[in-house]
């Protein structure tokens, strides 16, 4: 695979992650801050670039990338290595607002018209800031005010529109099976601590498992609710627990064997 192809099968998989929550609303509290060294500092701070420059860290491109939480650095980072352009690359860091200062992501893939990006520290409503909550994956018009450019790793293979570079007219990467990774720990509080606990990928992934099973038959939304904790005390029941064992929350055991069933890995 290549170096773009693994940095976006790592965003992909990031899909559907939210941030904190204080007094009912996000606080910006994220998992990337405390991970990427240097930057533990910007936790509960915006965190579209602290982000991406861990999406390069665990794709093992960090000196493709600026490891910064700031989007105006970034953009400086890239010019001042000749890697900057008005075109997107399907890998690229795009960089939007006012001198690419106000927010960034990952460019997913491209046409001549639109670009598919992911990004953290976003919704679906807004052009993304500090009043996002988690990492969505978005389609902008490639013309909008709003793009201000790309920062464009030095990848081998580059699929770029830019004229130096190739100029195709699209460009994108087929998706990668890459096993979703659940934390056992967040799960089992997810499930303890329904209706407080925030909506997550990992409870996705169970909710998944169980359908295919034939446990489950809701809406696939990340919440450990009454539906999701039924259908996993049915689990149970189906692997022969019975009284307090078959509780309807996710133990090591029962987990491990539904991850190995229904391929995700889970994170003791």
């Amino acid at each position: 695979m290549t170096v773009f192809g693994t940095i976006l099968s790592v965003a992909r998989g990031e899909i559907g992650y939210h941030e904190g929550k204080s007094n009912g609303h996000w606080n910006n509290h994220q998992r990337y801050s405390a991970q990427v060294p240097g930057l533990e500092w910007s936790d509960y701070q915006p965190w579209c670039a602290t982000y991406v420059s861990w999406l390069a860290m665990k794709a093992g491109a960090a000196s493709l990338f600026p490891r910064t939480a700031s989007c105006a650095t970034g953009v400086a980072w890239f010019k001042a290595r000749g890697r900057w352009s008005e075109y997107p690359a399907v890998g690229a860091q795009v960089f939007y607002g006012s001198g690419g200062a106000s927010h960034t992501g990952i460019v997913d893939s491209f046409d001549a018209d639109t670009i598919t990006t992911i990004e953290g520290n976003t919704n679906t409503n807004t052009n993304g800031s500090s009043e996002g909550d988690g990492v969505y994956r978005r389609k902008r018009q490639r013309r909008d005010t709003f793009v201000y450019g790309y920062g464009v790793p030095a990848y081998d293979g580059l699929i770029s529109a830019d004229p130096r570079w190739g100029g195709k007219r699209s460009g994108s990467v087929a998706p990668a099976h890459v096993p979703v990774k659940v934390d056992l720990s967040n799960l089992i509080r997810a499930f303890e601590d329904y209706p407080k606990h925030p909506a997550s990928g990992s409870i996705k992934e169970v909710q998944r498992a169980l359908h295919a099973e034939g446990l489950y038959s809701g809406a696939l939304d990340g919440v450990a609710g009454p539906k999701t904790k039924a259908a996993y005390k049915a689990y149970q029941h189906r692997l022969g627990y019975s009284g307090k064992d078959a509780d309807g929350i996710p133990g090591k055991t029962s987990a491990t064997k539904l991850a190995k069933k229904r391929g995700f890995t889970l994170v003791a």
